[in-house]
This record gives C-alpha cells, sequence and structure tokens, in this order.
C-alpha cells in the first residue's frame, strides 16, 4: 500500500482521525487495536495518548516514548482494504 500518514487528531477516547496522502481520511479506535502493555503502557494514560504525532520520516503515527502503529493496518482500517502480508513486509524494507 505505501500510504503515508500526513494528519493525525485525536477524537475522542482513545479515537483518532487520521488522513493519508492520497487523501483518504477517517476515525481508528486505537483501544481496540492494541494492549496498553510493554511500550504502549503509557498510552494508558489519556495525557500521554493526546501526544500523538505524525512522523514524516515513517509515514505514521507515533507518541515521544518511541510507540507507533504500522500505516497499512491503519489504511486498511480506515479504508476497508485488505492488505497482504507480504506487501506490508515489503513496504516495511523499502523504507
Amino acid at each position: 500500500m505505501l500510504k503515508d500518514i500526513v494528519e493525525v487528531q485525536p477524537t475522542r477516547d482513545y479515537r483518532l482521525r487520521l488522513r493519508f496522502e492520497d487523501g483518504s481520511e477517517g476515525e481508528v479506535d486505537v483501544a481496540g487495536m492494541i494492549q496498553f502493555e510493554g511500550i504502549f503502557a503509557p498510552l494508558k494514560d489519556h495525557a500521554e495518548f493526546l501526544k500523538v504525532s505524525v512522523n514524516p520520516e515513517l509515514g505514521t503515527i507515533c507518541w515521544p516514548n518511541g510507540a507507533d502503529l504500522d500505516p497499512d493496518v491503519l489504511y486498511a482500517k480506515v479504508t476497508g482494504e485488505e492488505i497482504s502480508i507480504s506487501e506490508s513486509l515489503e513496504s516495511r524494507k523499502l523504507r
């Protein structure tokens, strides 16, 4: 897919509004995607969760503690398009 995220905006609870470079946009429920453990544990504190930003170098969203989410997975959630595992792995090798 290789669609970079260009904008992120927290909306409510643990939801984020995302906009991708191709103009696709939508909202994702991060709490439904992750467990607040390991690198994601600090994000359980909503104030920390709200510190999300776009890392243009990686083309995805990240938090100050280094946590990030795969933009291909987020794109699939927003658009409903399926991704193949091999396609996602190959796209990460190219970055």
